[in-house]
């Protein structure tokens, strides 16, 4: 292979996060005008080219309708995560019980992990405190558990995040230790924390 054609390569595989870039940087300012895709464009090439990262290598396979469930199922933990966090704070007759969990991913994917990890992190009630990224391992605190069931459901839960995200944009051999794993399916475990 030649220098050109590995540049390319290189490119095209950079392109996604390019974009996302630029998306996001529209995102923040709330603009979706041509200035704001420009400046977005400006800003991905400096990041890029300043703060120099290891290639995120994609599996270029995305399923719409799994990225379609993931998107439902999480607006629904949103909601459903906000209103028991708010019942917990007003009911002044119980306690909510909290601990923190580990959660073993079954993935040997850090991009993976990172979805994981953000999407756990964004559902009121949970928050990721700590990550062994060697053993595959996130540590959850989480609110509203008061027994061995309830921490055995939240871990159950996040593990179900990673289904539904591997389902959505995993490479098919991270689909296969899903599967091997004896992964539940995106109806199993809740759309809960």
């Amino acid at each position: 292979m030649s220098p050109s054609t590995s540049v390319a390569s290189a490119v095209w595989r950079q392109l996604p996060f390019f974009v996302w870039l630029v998306a996001l940087w529209m995102l923040l300012w709330g603009q979706f005008t041509v200035l704001a895709a420009v400046t977005g464009l400006i800003v991905a090439i400096v990041v890029t080219r300043v703060f120099r990262l290891p290639p995120v290598e994609l599996s270029g396979r995305v399923n719409i309708w799994y990225g379609a469930v993931f998107v439902v199922m999480f607006f629904l933990a949103l909601i459903r995560g906000s209103l028991l966090v708010a019942w917990q704070t007003l009911n002044p007759r119980r306690y909510p019980g909290t601990a923190v969990i580990a959660v073993p991913l079954r993935t040997d994917d850090d991009l993976i992990m990172a979805h994981v990890g953000v999407t756990a992190s964004l559902i009121p009630g949970s928050l990721i405190v700590d990550v062994d990224r060697d053993r595959r391992i996130l540590y959850l605190h989480v609110i509203g558990v008061s027994s061995d069931r309830d921490v055995e459901n939240q871990r159950r839960a996040v593990q179900g995040w990673e289904s539904r995200i591997v389902r959505a944009v995993g490479s098919r051999a991270q689909l296969a230790a899903i599967r091997t794993a004896g992964a539940q399916s995106p109806r199993e475990g809740g759309a809960g924390r």
